[in-house]
């Protein structure tokens, strides 16, 4: 079997697990992994980013907010409908992402990091200032009539399961489609060693924005798509935690690693949601095991399997 039937069976097998899950689940935790798979699609969007490009961002949460507000306000004020506000919240992340790419691209290492933080925290303190449409902290509830998309109730449980499973696979095939292109391998070149890239010839700057924007639109869908299916929309989804979550899920999935996003997103959603009905220093515990997975599985949960047993994982 070649690498690349290896590699699609695998992840169309996952697509697979989680269709049937949809159907045997009990409701509690039917209603955790629909979550889990809409924030993967976040983590499969910053991946693009830090795992495979080798940018590391701390402002990330902006893109997620942007295609959250860009569906919420559009259904609010506009009056449109499910389909076209998730389209006009990815937009609003690919506007942003073009903007923020083509200022921020300027710097390099840490002042990277910086900078996109700071337009991380202007679109925060935007959201806050305009709290009379957004209604800033406390945000706004999508009504149930509001979230009928071709006369399916996203707001019902396996209707919203069905979406974010749809959500999550486009997200993660795109992914593994990419990393299989030229375009995808000139991203891993450019991370293992920008300057070579440069004198093979290859526009850097370009593919760099290419990936910002990627990883910008993919966020946006992720927080378009959360706020359709769960029904809210608020500024606490813009604030710095949303940007460090996705780092975190991703080095603990495996940078670099097409499926590792999914995985990190389900182990520290899981270890948070256990952990905190044992304890009310839920974060100790999950901060522990944090460290011991950066001491002994440094590449990550599916980083570690690449590099131990299965060395063809994309």
């Amino acid at each position: 079997m070649s690498i690349t039937t290896k590699s699609l069976t695998l992840h169309l097998g996952l697509i697979a697990l989680l269709f049937a899950l949809g159907f045997i689940l009990p409701a509690y935790h039917h209603g955790n992994l629909a979550r889990v798979m809409v924030l993967a699609v976040y983590a499969v969007g910053y991946n693009v980013l830090f795992g495979y490009t080798g940018l590391l961002s701390l402002g990330h949460a902006m893109f997620f907010a942007a295609g959250m507000y860009g569906m919420g306000l559009s259904i609010k004020f506009l009056g449109l409908t499910p389909a076209p506000a998730l389209a006009m919240g990815v937009l609003a992340g690919v506007a942003l992402a073009v903007v923020v790419g083509l200022l921020a691209l300027r710097t390099i290492g840490v002042a990277f990091m910086i900078v996109t933080l700071m337009f991380s925290q202007a679109v925060y303190l935007t959201i806050l200032l305009f709290g009379e449409y957004t209604r800033g902290d406390e945000g706004f509830v999508i009504q149930q009539a509001q979230r009928v998309i071709w006369g399916v109730d996203l707001s019902t449980d396996q209707a919203r399961y069905m979406a974010a499973l749809a959500m999550f696979s486009v997200a993660m095939l795109s992914v593994l489609w990419l990393m299989r292109r030229p375009a995808g391998k000139v991203l891993i070149a450019i991370r293992e060693n920008e300057e070579r890239a440069q004198l093979l010839g290859y526009n850097v700057f370009a593919h760099k924005l290419g990936a910002v924007v990627l990883s910008g639109a993919l966020s946006a869908l992720a927080g378009a798509g959360y706020g359709l299916l769960f029904g809210y929309v608020g500024a606490s989804f813009a604030h710095v935690q949303y940007s460090i979550f996705p780092l975190l899920w991703v080095l603990l999935g495996g940078a670099g690693t097409v499926i590792g996003p999914f995985i990190g997103t389900l182990f520290m959603f899981y270890l948070i949601d256990l952990s905190s009905g044992l304890t009310n220093a839920y974060m100790l515990v999950a901060g522990v095991a944090l460290v011991l997975l950066t001491l002994f599985a440094r590449a990550g949960l599916v980083g570690e399997l690449r590099k131990r047993v299965w060395g063809w994982l994309p």
